[in-house]
């Protein structure tokens, strides 16, 4: 039999011994075990029981060879006890001085199976690309294959009788050793436990495997040991790391394209790009645009830089939070960078500026700038990069980029992903400048066309105010006028240009000068209505425009006042009471085709007329008729104050940051002073 504790690839060998005459004289366990026979029923027998029934048993003629020589082997085929077949191997030899013989015998089938697992782990261990080892239950190497000692660097003779923590010191090796003895204590696998560090074999860089852990155990299941398995993953995980990156390269710059440039304002891009680097990319970011280049269409390249830049910043993330954050400028401040400091070199080439590591061999390089990356660094910075904003071949800013303790460096990858978000930020940031400029002259331009005073004449006492929209898209068009007609009368406008931007503006000059003329010629409300349709009609644009004009003479206290498309005027008695005029609507100027009917009223002194845009009372998600209802309340609330009073609040009440631009005329009745003409 085995003994106790003996290996799981021992064959149990059953023993037998013959005395001179041929008969069994001992039958040993593993005998019976073997072929069924309890000792009893063979000892004292010739081995007829172990012979074929049909003969030529191989075993006499074995027994024949031992008593002429010594020591031999053979086949033979012996009956077992339940009547099958047993193929025996059998080493017999004589034992000296007594004459007796002893016998081994072992089952074929047995030694059959015993090799084909000896060879299937014989050609893994030598074989197999996977790293394989066995260690005893002390946690010390028994054996290792060759593709271990590849991966480790180490033959296997400095692996046995050691542990792993012993070869590998600069693995985890603790961890490792911790995870095999629960393995070898609760018999339960572990899969994929991840062992980092290096070894012989990269002694300059980090690597990553993949272990997997067995417990070893003998054929009654006694533990003796441990098994494993060693796989390097690292190219693998690089791999991965390297496509998860990208993935979220990718996720930031599609994020930076919906979250950048959601308005046409400067300040508010320049905030999102900042903000947008700190999710994922940047721990600070600046955003800060040159002084003057946006205005001037020399290229930057052909800019003198020798005196260095100017920059006012207009974007920053985080505004306060850790020290490095709270010591950048903040938000709006004048900055000047001398020729030498990274951004005017950013500028110059029209490069990213990177240090990839603020450390000491940074701050005594000679082309840096000295001061200023020794004191981030001191405040914790890492690393930092700085990105041109470049747009149509011109250099509008630079951001800047931060990354505190601890953090890594930043790549190549990095650099290209932080030029590209640049980039296209650069774009929204030059079409917000476009759009402001465009803003500004469109209203510059509305603003000259406007009357700059008005002279009503002796009995109308005027107030005027415009205010343009915040929009460049909603600029451009309202516009309003008085002009004194013969007898002491005073003709009054409010209209407003359809469509909006310079062309609204520049159409809206002509108009006003169209009816400047007409009025002088005293035509009728009606009559001066049709000619401005006619006229308008004939521009090239083919423009509409909506109109009130009135002809006041407050001598009689009496109106003349004609609607085209406009919105109805109000009119405050002098009790204080508002009220909307219930005027034929008509049709815009432009229409063609169309009567303006004029309707008169009477206005006595006091009376006030109030002409406006819809500006004023149309707004987002707003019903009209409740702003129509809010203008005659703050004009009855605020009737008694002067005229510009009263304008300022009916503005500031309706219209503190109109969606559209919006003219404001009022017109008080007033009567004449004795002896004035």
């Amino acid at each position: 039999m085995c003994p106790s504790g003996s290996q799981p690839d021992e064959l149990p060998v059953a023993g037998m011994q013959l005395d001179a005459l041929g008969r069994i004289v001992r039958w040993d366990a593993a005998a019976e075990a073997l072929l069924g026979y309890p000792a009893s029923e063979v000892l004292g027998s010739r081995g007829e029981l172990l012979v074929r029934a049909e003969g030529g048993s191989g075993a006499a003629s074995l027994l024949e060879r031992v008593a002429v020589g010594g020591a031999t082997t053979g086949r033979c085929t012996a009956r077992h006890r339940d009547g099958h077949l047993v193929e025996l191997a059998v080493w017999t030899y004589r034992v000296p001085d007594s004459g007796d013989v002893l016998a081994f015998l072992v089952d074929v089938s047995a030694v059959l199976r015993t090799r084909v697992p000896h060879a299937v782990l014989d050609g893994l261990f030598r074989h197999s690309p996977i790293g394989l080892s066995a260690f005893d239950s002390e946690l010390r190497y028994l054996h290792v294959n060759t593709a271990l000692e590849t991966i480790n660097g180490v033959p296997e003779v400095r692996h046995l009788g050691r542990r792993l923590s012993e070869v590998l010191p600069e693995v985890n090796g603790a961890e490792v050793e911790s995870v095999m003895e629960r393995v070898l204590d609760t018999g339960e696998p572990v899969v994929d436990f991840r062992a980092t560090g290096r070894t012989p074999a990269t002694p300059y860089e980090d690597r990553m495997w993949s272990c997997s852990y067995f417990r070893l155990e003998d054929a009654w299941g006694h533990p003796f040991g441990v098994g494993a398995s060693v796989v390097d993953i690292t190219a693998r995980l690089r791999a991965e790391q390297a496509a998860a990156a990208s993935r979220r390269r990718l996720d930031l710059l599609n994020e930076a394209s919906t979250r950048v440039g959601t308005t046409l304002d400067m300040r508010q891009t320049a905030q999102e790009l900042a903000d947008v680097v700190l999710r994922g990319l940047a721990d600070i970011a600046t955003v800060d645009l040159i002084a003057g280049v946006v205005d001037d269409a020399t290229a930057e390249s052909d800019r003198d830089l020798t005196g260095g830049i100017v920059v006012q910043r207009l974007g920053k993330a985080p505004a306060r939070g850790s020290p490095a954050a709270r010591a950048l400028a903040p938000l709006g401040a004048i900055l000047h960078y001398p020729a030498d400091a990274p951004y005017a070199q950013a500028v110059a080439r029209r490069e990213p500026f990177v240090v990839a590591e603020v450390d000491e061999h940074t701050i005594t390089a000679p082309s840096c700038h000295t001061s200023a990356v020794r004191q981030l660094r001191e405040l914790g910075v890492y690393s930092l990069l700085m990105v041109p904003l470049l747009a149509r071949g011109r250099v509008l800013g630079v951001t800047t980029l931060f990354r505190e303790f601890p953090a890594r460096r930043f790549s190549s990858d990095d650099v290209t992903l932080a030029r590209d978000i640049a980039s296209r930020a650069a774009v929204h940031l030059d079409n917000a400048h476009l759009y402001a400029r465009e803003h500004e002259t469109a209203v510059t331009l509305q603003r000259s066309l406007l009357p700059q005073q008005l002279t009503p004449p002796p009995g109308i006492e005027v107030a005027h105010c415009y205010r343009p929209a915040s929009d460049v898209n909603e600029v451009g068009g309202d516009w309003y006028d008085v002009v004194a007609m013969p007898e002491g009368r005073a003709a009054l406008a409010v209209g407003d240009v359809m469509g909006h931007g310079i062309a609204a503006a520049a159409t809206m000059g002509q108009l006003r000068s169209a009816m400047q003329a007409l009025a002088r010629l005293a035509l009728p409300p009606g009559q001066l209505l049709r000619q401005l349709d006619t006229g308008l009609a004939d521009l090239p644009d083919a423009a509409l425009a909506t109109c009130t004009y009135a002809v006041c003479d407050p001598a009689a206290g009496s109106c003349s006042i004609t609607r085209a498309g406009h919105l109805p005027p109000a009119v405050v008695r002098d009790d204080g009471t508002a009220e909307l005029l219930e005027l034929p609507a008509g049709a815009p100027l432009g229409v063609g085709g169309i009567d303006f009917v004029p309707t008169e009223l009477t206005l006595p002194p006091g009376s006030m007329l109030v002409l406006y845009t819809d500006g004023l009372v149309e707004a987002r998600c707003a019903d009209i008729d409740q702003r129509l209802t809010q203008l005659l309340d703050v004009l009855s609330a605020n009737a008694g104050l002067p005229l510009d009073g009263l304008s300022q609040a009916v503005m500031d009440g309706l219209a503190p940051a109109p969606d559209d631009d919006v003219a404001l005329l009022l017109a008080r009745i007033c009567p004449p002073k004795p002896g004035s003409e």
